[in-house]
């Protein structure tokens, strides 16, 4: 993985598997706000706080592209960056290696930044973009 991506573990949970032991689709999501937090705390900006400024990160589109299956008990490797930074947007990139390095999903979130008191979309402020910058890469190399 680039360096550029965050990485977050996590051990698939019986509950995140299907009768065939294979983790179900809809749980990729879940991991992948899971690692926007973890990315959050490691600038040094939670989520929480950018809600006690009045900024929500709302979802407006979610992609995900399966190649391989995960399974109950694997230790699966959550891999995150900042791809994109605009004034009312921020989309996040996210690759999820299985135990044996192999890429078992690639996604990607786009949010709209939003003030929490209007629920309408505003301007991203100044230090949290800043925050987020910090976690671009500096070229896009297709890793």
């Amino acid at each position: 993985m680039s360096e550029a991506f965050f990485p977050v573990r996590l051990t698939v949970r019986y509950a995140e598997t299907d009768q065939m032991g294979v983790v179900h689709h809809s749980v990729y999501p879940v991991w992948f706000e899971v690692a926007r937090t973890a990315l959050s705390h490691a600038v040094g900006v939670p989520y929480t706080e950018w809600e006690r400024r009045g900024i929500l990160l709302m979802v407006g589109e979610l992609t995900c592209r399966y190649r391989r299956p995960a399974h109950y008990d694997d230790e699966v490797t959550v891999w995150v960056r900042v791809g994109e930074i605009a004034s009312r947007r921020v989309v996040f990139e996210y690759r999820v290696q299985g135990p044996d390095g192999s890429i078992l999903v690639e996604g990607r979130t786009r949010h709209v930044v939003v003030d929490r008191a209007t629920g309408r979309p505003t301007v991203l402020p100044d230090e949290l973009r800043d925050s987020l910058r910090a976690t671009r890469p500096i070229a896009r190399n297709g890793s």
